[in-house]
């Protein structure tokens, strides 16, 4: 049977790989929008070499703000003003190669425009050259420069590089191991407001073997990162009030953490959400809604999900029989196919995602960028 105490997210590689989705993509500027603006005074400006018009007009493409959304138009204006030496638009024409977005998806090219913000000033850019390193994306596997450039991007305040250090530290990949450096690292995320700082460090706290274990400022760190819309601290800090009820702010915080990290395709978020209806905890005793849960978990995770709930769907399709079994079946991939996006970033708090409040962050197919932005799905 499932068990509630099944409290580890994963690996601290998740971490690393989750410590992309904030490097390349917050350089979009809304401040003076094409909604707040004639759209044609920012073009002819565009075309006429004003740079920063250029950028407004890119953003705009992105986001869809005053005209259709294209990002093949983007990614054109960001690289005119990139090839103006703009460092923000050189590490965002550098994302959109890196992720195909607007563009033919070109590694090697990323890096080119990567190195080329670094050079110019882009603590961002620095960043994703570093992960391009860590990973040999686009260029030579080199976690060494990748650490080096971690490090001089942190001491000019860049939280995400603190959380890949964190990583390289926890697990020795890179540079020598040493995890009393690594929590340090993540402090440092910390104290600069990341959210995957926070999740790290929460998870630290509250579920690492051979670490003392603080919950009281495990689950202030990993509501802030879920605050921030991080989905993995959503169901994290979700299952950790389940077992920590004294520190929920309201009966209802805990379902809403697991509501919107499920929906956002977070597997173990269904899980727990069916050994909650099927134990009547939090919720009355439904077997119905239960067999729903595991089911949309087995869907969710694939071969892996499927194995851990593999024994609660079989013992609750008995007790339901086929047909009950078979309705919540078809009402299970309905729910999943109206879900299917498995998200990483949800944008909350407008003062801190402004420039990217309409968008999402899709979970990337391999580890090496921090997967596609896309229009935020209604929750």
């Amino acid at each position: 049977m499932t068990r509630i105490l099944h409290r580890r997210f994963g690996h601290m590689h998740t971490v690393l790989v989750q410590c992309a989705a904030l490097v390349g993509v917050l350089i979009v500027s809304s401040k003076a929008s094409a909604a707040n603006e004639d759209l044609l005074t920012i073009q002819a400006a565009a075309e006429s070499g004003v740079v920063h018009k250029q950028i407004e007009l890119g953003s705009a493409y992105v986001m869809g703000h005053g005209v259709a959304q294209d990002l093949r138009l983007a990614a054109y204006w960001f690289q005119k003003a990139a090839e103006k030496g703009d460092p923000a638009a050189q590490n965002m024409i550098g994302y959109f190669y890196q992720t195909g977005l607007g563009v033919t998806r070109d590694p090697k090219r990323a890096v080119h425009w990567y190195q080329l913000a670094s050079a110019n000033g882009s603590v961002i850019g620095k960043v994703n050259l570093g992960v391009a390193y860590l990973w040999g994306s686009g260029v030579s596997k080199n976690p060494e420069v990748a650490a080096l450039l971690l490090q001089e991007a942190a001491k000019k305040g860049s939280g995400s590089a603190a959380c890949y250090l964190g990583y390289m530290s926890y697990s020795g990949f890179g540079i020598k191991q040493d995890r009393a450096q690594a929590e340090r690292w993540y402090r440092i995320g910390v104290r600069l407001h990341d959210p995957l700082s926070e999740f790290a460090l929460g998870t630290l706290l509250s579920v690492n073997d051979g670490h003392p274990h603080d919950i009281p400022q495990a689950v202030d760190l990993l509501r802030k990162s879920a605050d921030a819309g991080f989905v993995p601290a959503m169901y994290s800090l979700g299952l950790l009030l389940v077992n920590n009820p004294d520190r929920v702010r309201s009966p209802q915080e805990i379902l809403a953490l697991l509501d919107k990290a499920a929906e956002a395709g977070m597997w173990k978020s269904s899980v727990i959400q069916g050994v909650l209806a099927r134990d009547g905890k939090l919720v009355p005793f439904d077997s119905k809604s239960a067999y729903l849960h595991f089911r949309i978990a087995a869907l969710q995770g694939g071969s892996v999900g499927e194995s851990v709930v593999h024994n609660d769907i079989m013992v609750l399709s008995a007790k339901l029989g086929p047909e009950e079994a078979a309705n919540l079946d078809s009402e299970a991939s309905a729910w999943v196919r109206e879900h299917h996006t498995v998200l990483e970033i949800i944008p909350k708090d407008s003062t801190k995602w402004d420039r990217l409040s309409g968008y999402a962050l899709s979970v990337p197919d391999d580890g090496d960028h921090a997967g596609a932005m896309i229009p935020m799905p209604q929750f």
